[in-house]
């Protein structure tokens, strides 16, 4: 990393991915070559995300300029905020340069007119008319910072939106107690109610517990528990419903068949957790769980009105291209989990084929499927939303889609870090990995990473050795 103040040329795919990116390089200045005002040009039209990213960065841009009025261009325009926009406080801000010169190729022999290339000549211009700054070429293309490599440019990738360095960092939402838990905690409080058990304890040092974290004491009779409440160095924890294979309790006839699975249904079930995210790899329940929560607490205890299921629709191979039909029957094809899960969760033993028919088609009524493309501006009362595949989205579309969530809804967001089919993004800037990262200290949201594949054994030798 070059240390002083630092010019950044920045990438078309940076503006388009973060159109605030211009303003988070603190005190240092920022470059726009020409080739990427044409590339944002060529890409304002349209209604996807990165069409309306060009077009803010464009809107950016004409506020920077008319407060800059009257200023030579060439010795650049401050980046000043605009109003509306809340990013952190900066002790100076940089300045915004734009490349005035016509194009210039550095080697007409390998840089021909690509727009990559253009870019690159334009770094190495810029360097040689100011020697005296480090400058540094930011893209999230990872053949253009090779190629800038190749050529003796500093380039790095655009980091300002990871929600952590390393993802095996991100919060778990379990945690092993030490066996000598109980007498570490001799001056614990218990007591019960409406059938449940609670401790009240004061935490030690070692003890960073978050709310809703679930805890759980291996050993013969093991001990699952949730923290309930934290109030400074003292901590309530809850003793949780088993809702494992042999127990009473079972949620739409579906079971726990190990201890993360018993933690989610927990967290799946409880009114005053909101928002839910259930991170793991294929077949660990994810989908199964959620679904057989949302049914009964949609058709049995009658809390919310319906369920909502979304799912980004990113495809793994090939485009099938379109497809007719109403917005339910568009979103069908996206959604085989659903159908698939419905057929373990609509298999009553009496009534044989008419009974599943008719048990199908009065959940069907419960159940709608929507598209995230027309999720802007809604505001869902009283349900109980699953967005599935929630690891393709970027965390702008993560806080659009939280943030639809009115008075008595429930948010329960699924996915695989290890599955991303989405372009530039990664395990560390997913919006499901900013979402666990950023709701693991509010009260009334809990995050469980299921860890063992319960789908067959094919899948589960497959998952691990494949």
């Amino acid at each position: 990393m070059t240390r002083g103040k630092r010019i950044y040329v920045l990438d078309t795919n940076v503006l388009m991915h973060d159109p605030t990116s211009l303003f988070r390089f603190e005190e240092h200045d920022v470059f726009i070559p020409m080739t990427v005002l044409e590339e944002l040009d060529a890409a304002k039209k349209g209604t996807s995300e990165t069409s309306r990213n060009a077009r803010q960065v464009s809107r950016f841009l004409n506020e920077l300029m008319v407060a800059g009025n009257g200023h030579p261009i060439e010795q650049g325009i401050e980046l000043r905020q605009p109003q509306g926009l809340q990013l952190d406080r900066r002790p100076k801000a940089g300045r915004l340069y734009f490349q005035t010169t016509a194009h210039v190729v550095a080697d007409k022999s390998t840089l021909r007119t690509l727009p990559d290339n253009l870019i690159l000549a334009s770094v190495v211009a810029l360097r040689e008319a100011r020697p005296k700054e480090a400058v540094v070429l930011v893209s999230k293309d990872i053949n253009l910072r090779i190629k800038a490599k190749i050529y003796a440019i500093t380039a790095e990738d655009y980091e300002n939106d990871r929600a952590l360095d390393d993802f095996s960092l991100l919060y778990n939402g379990l945690a092993e107690l030490p066996a000598d838990f109980w007498e570490r905690h001799g001056e614990l409080r218990s007591w019960s109610e409406r059938g449940r058990t609670f401790y009240e304890l004061k935490r030690r040092k070692d003890e960073d517990w978050h709310p809703n974290q679930s805890l759980y004491l291996p050993g013969e009779d093991e001990v699952e528990l949730r923290v309930l409440r934290l109030d400074g160095p003292k901590a309530v924890l809850q003793i949780v419903d088993d809702y494992r294979l042999g127990a009473s309790h079972s949620v739409w006839g579906i079971q726990a068949r190990n201890r993360e699975q018993n933690f989610a249904l927990n967290a799946l079930m409880d009114p005053e957790i909101d928002f839910v995210t259930l991170l793991g790899t294929a077949g660990t329940g994810k989908t199964l769980l959620a679904l057989a929560a949302g049914l009964a607490q949609v058709m049995d205890q009658q809390r919310y009105r319906e369920i909502i299921m979304t799912r980004a629709t990113v495809s793994v191979g090939e485009d099938i291209g379109f497809l007719p039909g109403t917005e339910e029957e568009k979103m069908t094809p996206w959604m085989g989990a659903l159908t698939d899960n419905l057929e373990v969760l609509t298999n009553p033993q009496e009534g044989g084929a008419w009974g599943r028919a008719a048990t199908n088609d009065l959940l069907a009524s419960r159940i709608k499927i929507r598209s995230m493309n027309f999720m802007r501006g809604r505001t869902f009362l009283s349900r109980y939303v699953i967005i599935d595949e929630a690891q393709n989205l970027t965390p702008k579309q993560m806080k659009t889609l939280i943030t639809r969530a009115g008075p008595g809804s429930k948010m329960i967001c699924l996915g695989n870090v290890e599955q991303i089919d989405t372009p530039y993004l990664t395990e560390t800037t997913s919006g499901l990995t900013y979402a666990v990262d950023r709701f693991k200290d509010w009260q009334h949201s809990a995050h469980i990473t299921l860890r063992r594949g319960e789908r067959s054994r094919l899948a589960d030798y497959a998952s691990e050795m494949l």
